[in-house]
């Protein structure tokens, strides 16, 4: 009997100082994000990327941290600061960030990095880790929403700069829409920035005096000018990224929320258990909550349609409907 009381007594001994040793990894350990260019106030993109870290860093006692990018050649300084500054990880926020985190990541291949939006497929650094997402299929059931409530039978859809990335908002909003009221005109234009907020404003102006009752944007900081557009005029705005109601809780009707914050959360739970997801692309979509429509969509929305949204929800991850994400694909949708 007193051999199993120590033999007992030696194991509660070993969990215990393992748990030390794991508690004392996660609090010395380090993660930094670099911000593209709207900053991590952008009440958008960059700014759910840090609620993530935020989030991480109670959860599990890391230490986190940020270097706003001002313009795109900041970009790679930044990247250097923080490597020479010893975090664990470093997220590099937007694909515009593709090359800068490539070329640091392969002069510093004991680094870990990670990107937002941006796969280098199988060129992909083993200290790299990629999250992309469907951005498609939120940009669909806002579509729907749109489609199902416009009285004009016309809404509209801003984008920032035109890059396959955003023509996945587009051409899944369009489909949304077209699934809902094949009647409807998408009128679209991009502002070939993420940051003007005045030009934001003055596309969806003009938009509003061409008849449209609602308008989406994938925009970032341009958005902005969207929603202001949006309450001043008394019309619907639909948000992204985050839920944007906030910002008019009168004329946001609802967003497509694309979960940056789940995907940094993830991928630092992922290194904290030392599974860190190096050399691989890991895509984020309606099966794994990395996209949704925002929760204060019941606000607005009537309760019939919020369950039409549900059902297609439902067939979306069941492969029953494929989201066009290109033009080819919604031309033949």
């Amino acid at each position: 009997m007193k051999k199993i009381r120590v033999a007992l007594s030696a194991v509660l001994t070993l969990f215990f100082i393992t748990g030390l040793l794991v508690v004392g990894q996660a609090a010395t350990m380090k993660i930094a994000m670099v911000t593209d260019v709207g900053g991590v106030n952008d009440q958008s993109f960059n700014q759910s990327a840090w609620e993530g870290l935020k989030r991480a860093e109670k959860d599990f006692g890391i230490k986190v941290a940020y270097k706003e990018s001002k313009q795109d050649a900041d970009y790679a300084p930044n990247m250097e600061t923080l490597t020479d500054a010893g975090y664990d990880l470093i997220w590099g926020i937007g694909f515009l960030m593709g090359d800068a985190i490539k070329e640091t990541a392969e002069i510093n291949p004991d680094q870990k990095y990670a990107i937002i939006d941006f796969s280098y497929g199988d060129e992909t650094p083993q200290n790299v880790a990629c999250a992309v997402f469907q951005e498609e299929e939120p940009s669909f059931l806002v579509g729907y929403i749109a489609g199902k409530m416009t009285k004009s039978n016309k809404v509209g859809f801003v984008g920032g700069i035109k890059f396959p990335l955003i023509e996945k908002f587009e051409y899944g909003f369009m489909a949304g829409v077209k699934l809902a009221n094949p009647d409807a005109e998408v009128l679209r234009q991009y502002a070939e920035s993420f940051t003007d907020a005045a030009k934001g404003k003055a596309i969806t102006n003009n938009m509003y005096q061409q008849g449209a009752d609602i308008v989406f944007h994938a925009s970032g900081g341009v958005g902005d000018g969207v929603i202001e557009a949006a309450k001043e005029k008394g019309k619907w705005a639909i948000g992204v990224d985050k839920d944007q109601n906030f910002l008019a809780p009168d004329n946001v009707l609802t967003s497509a929320m694309k979960r940056v914050d789940n995907a940094i959360y993830d991928i630092g739970k992922r290194l904290i258990a030392g599974e860190f997801a190096g050399g691989e692309t890991v895509v984020y979509n309606l099966k794994n909550d990395g996209v949704g429509i925002a929760p204060t969509s019941d606000k607005h929305v009537p309760a019939k349609i919020l369950i039409e949204v549900d059902d297609l929800v439902a067939k979306i991850k069941a492969g029953e409907i494929v989201v066009p994400a290109t033009k080819e694909a919604f031309d033949k949708f």
